[in-house]
């Protein structure tokens, strides 16, 4: 696995390349954000991990630029801990976000969790079951495309199209965060349910309709997708 960390705290990647020469990642660490940019642009990666606070250019900058043009797995690495920061990453298009201090065999763990989703999902897309049809949706699993009523829903982020598709395959059926999380994330999140709240929530303004939300949330339990 080729792993392109854009981190400035030298301790930082001089901990965390220890525990990736020993799981066989190939990594390279770059200590300034528009210099990371341009390493993305000229390389072949298979995972990136941005830290947020970076001279030259931000790492949310960084991710919003890599969104534009890539589908590569996104870790964001932050010192803050607040909800705002997080919802930020994940309306960027990042699949996990680990915020500091944290510990190495953690970000492996997260890193493998990532990188497995991923490759399922593209087991999924060899198969014949590229669409997925509903009363009001189309959901092309290939192309990544969201048709609600035959208009395409725009800019979904990658973790957003895998939790919409999840949920629809089995319509009515309640799924726990927990078991979203294991599910769709492909690991559990260790209490911060609220990445779950945040996907949905974005994804119900995404589909633009109060009245018919299709995503519902069952009081002490969890999330169902419903049509009717």
């Amino acid at each position: 696995m080729k792993i392109l960390m854009i981190e400035d705290n030298l301790s930082v990647c001089t901990m965390t390349e220890m525990f990736f020469a020993k799981e066989g990642f190939e990594t390279e660490f770059v200590h300034d954000g528009l210099e990371g940019y341009n390493r993305f642009k000229s390389g072949d990666w298979d995972l990136l991990i941005i830290d947020i606070m970076l001279p030259s250019m931000g790492g949310v900058t960084i991710c919003k630029k890599v969104r534009e043009e890539s589908t590569v797995p996104i870790i964001m690495l932050t010192a803050k801990d607040t909800e705002s920061d997080q919802v930020l990453g994940f309306e960027l298009g990042a699949d996990d976000y680990v915020t500091k201090p944290f510990s190495p065999l953690a970000l492996v763990a997260r890193i493998k969790a990532v990188s497995r989703r991923y490759q399922s999902a593209g087991l999924e897309d060899s198969t014949d079951r590229d669409t997925l049809e509903t009363g009001h949706f189309k959901i092309n699993k290939k192309t990544r495309e969201v048709f609600l009523d035959g208009v395409q829903i725009q800019n979904l982020t990658p973790k957003e199209f895998d939790l919409l598709y999840y949920l629809v395959q089995s319509p009515k059926q309640v799924f726990s965060r927990e078991q979203l999380l294991e599910q769709v994330w492909g690991y559990q999140f260790y209490g911060d349910e609220r990445t779950v709240d945040v996907h949905i929530k974005r994804l119900r303004k995404k589909l633009g309709s109060d009245s018919r939300p299709f995503l519902y949330t069952v009081w002490g339990v969890g999330y169902k997708f419903d049509e009717d």
